[in-house]
């Protein structure tokens, strides 16, 4: 029965696994994407931890120092009922003196654990935060790079010289052609209009020569 439950289990991670493969190949930014939300939600629970064990460490402050103070109090009113030679109220007193500083004892050691496994989920905390940065960085380092392939390989596509690309690549090339020729156009009407306006400036300075000489 055991050895059927371990194929069962090997034959699931098996298809499990296949099905990430399939996925990744597809789309690998989207399984990244995944992966990455998974890592959120577990930065999510050991915050969640790590609130709680703040509250913890308030409660059994809390409590501890309750403790202390009760003990004190009862160990100065056991001594008290000593003086007066109260035994039986003496009794009680130091038996509530020892309970109280055995409580107390028991909270501190707690408070101490308490305090260094918080140190601890606080260190494991921060390091996922900064994991969980660095690989939302990549991810944009990836998604960029990816970005690059496909825009290379849309530009091969029209600028390949296979038939399929032939007519985007003849378009462009008329664009560019016609661009040349307006360009011509416009330089040589630039260049006619120049010449009238200086001919025209030439005429007239000539006129004016011609009439001072005749006077």
């Amino acid at each position: 029965m055991t050895n059927l439950f371990t194929r069962i289990k090997n034959t699931i991670t098996a298809d499990l696994h296949e099905a990430l493969d399939q996925k990744e190949k597809k789309n690998p930014i989207a399984l990244l994407n995944e992966y990455l939300r998974q890592c959120e939600q577990e930065t999510e629970k050991v915050r969640k931890l790590l609130e709680r064990q703040y509250t913890l460490k308030e409660e059994f402050t809390k409590e501890h120092v309750q403790a202390v103070e009760l003990a004190e109090k009862r160990k100065r009113q056991s001594e008290i009922a000593s003086q007066a030679g109260e035994m039986e109220l003496y009794q009680f007193a130091a038996a509530e003196h020892q309970q109280y500083a055995e409580r107390a004892r028991r909270l501190s050691q707690s408070l101490e654990q308490i305090k260094g496994q918080l140190e601890e989920l606080e260190r494991k905390y921060q390091e996922m935060n900064h994991k969980l940065k660095d690989m939302k960085i990549r991810r944009m380092e990836l998604m960029g790079r990816e970005n690059m392939t496909r825009a290379n390989h849309r530009m091969n596509l029209v600028l390949d010289s296979n038939p399929n690309s032939e007519k985007a690549f003849s378009r462009f090339k008329e664009i560019e052609n016609y661009l040349d020729r307006l360009e011509q156009q416009v330089n040589h009407s630039f260049y006619r209009s120049t010449i009238d306006a200086r001919i025209a400036q030439l005429e007239s300075e000539m006129k004016v020569e011609e009439s001072k000489s005749t006077l």
